[in-house]
């Protein structure tokens, strides 16, 4: 295993995704006080339904990465490069019928804001957020999923904080200029062409593949199984904006879309916890090393469900007190709705507990056998959503990704436990349960002491202090008392690969 690969990943992806953030809630702040939450709400909808089609790369991804495992730890280049041919060619195809997608996008989306802006309004953004997509797949993302399967996921991180940084202060300028909001979208998408360009450019000089004379072969055996999976995970994460335009109003999706900042974040923050972990434990299994997969494993879950746990619990305390900041002096719309947040919260932690067992799944190419659990997942999101929202409205939607998402983690617990791991799911409940006491008795003390709070960056910023210093004692505390064991066992592994810099 190549651990400063590993740990180039984690800090890297950890820092992409706080750039992210940060990013992530100046362009929205600057949208709603110039533009309005309408439209807001408008750019939000047009992205998630331009999203569907992304989220596709999430499908193939998992296919491509465990194809090449092996002849990537056998030096076998030929091999590499045949597969790689064949994800060239499917996500060209994507990129074709994301044309045609984006052709009906054009003719149906203007139709739901027709009474509030005019179609051409809405159709040139609905083409201006599509161009960077388009280049995404059409040039880079092949590329991508290599360096992540040779566990260089820092270099595509790197380009990613680049644009990110970018287009933040592309935004700032033009919105501070008075710039219209077909503008400053523009300038976001020409900025994030630029990233799959350098990434094609970057893997045939450094690493010499050249893939225009290869014949493509079907080395990709999972591919549909993986492409059907991910559609359903492609529903399940987009249905609760799907379903708010659709029976609510832009208002609401804008409502939405302001906590989904926060949430999403803290989500993605998890997920780059893992970052080229997949690749590590795929290597692992390519070579059918059981024992030390399982040893680095239970030290990778202690690490991280410590982590989730720290994450989650300021997120609980701190998410309302922040969004009475972020939103004041906007008036159009009521932005606090605790239980809301509370419940989209929990639904979110029950797909962060999944993200290990999902990588085991995922890298040990086990699409077909999980195939049935991610519909039944978006199935049940779909109808309870739409079930609810009638008279529940956010609540409604937030509770049918809730139940969905909480069975969803199950089978993935079960699944690896029982058929790649081999351990009691025991020891899994145990780490769950001990997150989730936590997590009640860190947000009970945090909320004890932030009732009379003024409404100010500054406040909010000596709050959050104290609350992850209080997150902290209490999950050091709990760790000591539970998992002994685990913290010296980690303590001597960063001993160990410091001594080796020395």
């Amino acid at each position: 295993m190549r651990n400063n690969d590993v740990i180039k990943n984690i800090t890297f992806s950890i820092l992409q995704q706080i750039i992210t953030i940060i990013c992530g809630f100046i362009a929205p702040r600057l949208i709603i006080s110039s533009y309005g939450s309408n439209v807001n709400g408008m750019i939000a909808s047009i992205t998630q339904f331009l999203g569907y089609i992304t989220l596709l790369e999430a499908g193939i991804a998992p296919v491509v990465k465990a194809a090449l495992y092996k002849p990537i730890v056998n030096f076998e280049k030929k091999k590499i490069e045949e597969i790689l041919k064949s994800a060239e060619r499917f996500f060209r195809t994507i990129a074709i019928v994301f044309i045609f997608y984006i052709i009906i996008l054009c003719i149906a989306f203007p139709k739901f804001y027709s009474e509030q802006y005019s179609y051409t309004y809405t159709l040139s953004l609905v083409i201006i957020i599509a161009i960077s997509i388009f280049f995404e797949y059409f040039f880079g993302m092949t590329y991508s999923i290599y360096l992540q399967s040779l566990q260089k996921n820092y270099v595509v991180s790197v380009v990613k904080i680049v644009s990110k940084i970018l287009n933040t202060i592309a935004i700032v300028i033009l919105v501070l200029n008075n710039c219209s909001i077909q503008i400053v979208k523009l300038a976001s998408s020409i900025i994030f062409v630029i990233s799959p360009l350098f990434l094609s450019f970057y893997v045939k000089k450094k690493f010499d593949i050249k893939l225009a004379k290869v014949k493509e072969k079907n080395v990709l055996q999972n591919k549909w199984a993986g492409f059907s999976q991910h559609i359903a995970a492609i529903i399940h994460n987009s249905v609760d904006i799907a379903v708010l335009t659709v029976f609510a109003n832009s208002l609401e999706v804008s409502v939405y879309s302001v906590y989904m900042l926060v949430i999403n974040s803290i989500k993605d923050l998890c997920i780059s916890l893992s970052s080229g972990i997949d690749a590590w434990f795929g290597k692992m299994q390519a070579k059918n090393d059981r024992v030390k997969l399982n040893k680095n494993l239970k030290l990778y879950e202690f690490f991280y469900f410590s982590i989730v746990t720290f994450l989650f619990a300021c997120t609980f305390a701190l998410e309302i007190p922040f969004v009475k900041v972020y939103t004041k002096g906007i008036t159009d719309v009521n932005y606090i709705r605790p239980m809301f947040a509370y419940i989209m919260i929990l639904a979110q932690l029950t797909m962060a507990i999944r993200i290990p067992y999902t990588n085991i799944i995922l890298s040990a190419g086990h699409f077909k056998q999980t195939e049935k659990g991610a519909w039944i997942e978006a199935t049940l999101n779909v109808i309870i959503s739409i079930i609810l929202v009638q008279n529940y409205g956010m609540i409604g939607v937030a509770i049918g990704t809730l139940i969905a998402s909480a069975i969803r983690t199950c089978e993935f617990i079960i699944y690896s436990s029982k058929k790649i791991i081999k351990r009691k799911i025991f020891e899994i409940i145990k780490k769950v349960t001990t997150m989730l006491v936590e997590i009640v008795i860190i947000f009970l003390i945090a909320n004890l002491l932030q009732s009379n709070l003024e409404i100010t960056y500054l406040s909010w910023i000596k709050n959050a202090i104290f609350t992850a210093v209080i997150a902290m004692i209490i999950i050091s505390i709990g760790n000591y008392l539970i998992y002994n064991k685990e913290v010296k066992e980690l303590i001597a592994y960063v001993r160990g690969r410091t001594k080796k810099h020395e």
